[in-house]
């Protein structure tokens, strides 16, 4: 059975792992929120509730009088506090801003947020962000930066096409065409005319000859026409 197992080795030795908690600690106190793996967030949400707890604590005491004689700050809070941050600068903003901040919450000063999987191991990772600094995010969040979508540009009416117009213009074949016409015309017109003359002279010849008289030619010979009996 798993009794007295406590905590995560996080795969490193005891010294290590120590001094891995400080600098998370010491970053997150500095910069409200970090990006890390999901197991070192966990980890690190009860070491940074403990001291965010304490420098609460010691505020109220400042804030009460509490406090030894000739005292105006706990000393003794913030040197405890130093021994599990890095910087004097870390533990001045913890009791002077963080503390003034989460006074009036009874608990709860962190949140884990989950951002998937990592690339290369499949690490799972998270966000750890102090809950008075941020608001409340529903579902996972990334760090990648979102790639912008191009509106789509409106579809083109569609062009009308007009309707192609006859050319009136006279080109130069044209042109030639038309005079070619006329000289056929003139040279053709007094032709006709001689043939249509010479026909009306054989129809009225053949109307003043007797009907029963045929006259034969030279060449071939006589004819008699015979009528038929009535």
């Amino acid at each position: 059975m798993r009794h007295a197992y406590k905590g995560r080795k996080l795969n490193r030795t005891s010294s290590h792992r120590k001094a891995l908690m400080r600098n998370l600690a010491t970053a997150l106190i500095t910069h409200k929120k970090i990006h890390t793996t999901l197991a070192k967030a966990k980890e690190l949400r009860p070491y940074i509730e403990k001291l965010i707890t304490r420098a609460k604590h010691s505020l109220l005491k400042e804030q009460q009088g509490k406090l030894p004689k000739n005292q105006t700050i706990d000393v003794h809070s913030r040197r405890v506090a130093s021994t599990y941050l890095f910087g004097k600068g870390a533990v001045q903003e913890l009791f002077d801003e963080i503390a003034q901040k989460v006074v009036d919450r009874p608990g709860g000063y962190a949140r884990i947020i989950k951002t998937g999987m990592r690339k290369g191991d499949s690490a799972s990772t998270a966000i750890i962000q102090l809950v008075d600094w941020f608001d409340v995010q529903d579902g996972a969040t990334s760090l990648k930066k979102k790639k912008k979508v191009k509106a789509a540009k409106p579809a083109a009416a569609p062009a009308v096409k007009e309707e192609a117009k006859p050319v009136v213009e006279e080109t130069p074949v044209a042109e030639e065409v038309v005079a070619v016409e006329e000289t056929v015309a003139e040279t053709t017109e007094p032709i006709v005319e001689e043939q249509i003359a010479s026909a009306e002279e054989v129809v009225a010849e053949s109307a003043e000859a007797p009907a029963d008289e045929i006259v034969p030619s030279d060449d071939t010979e006589e004819v008699t026409i015979k009528k038929a009996d009535e």
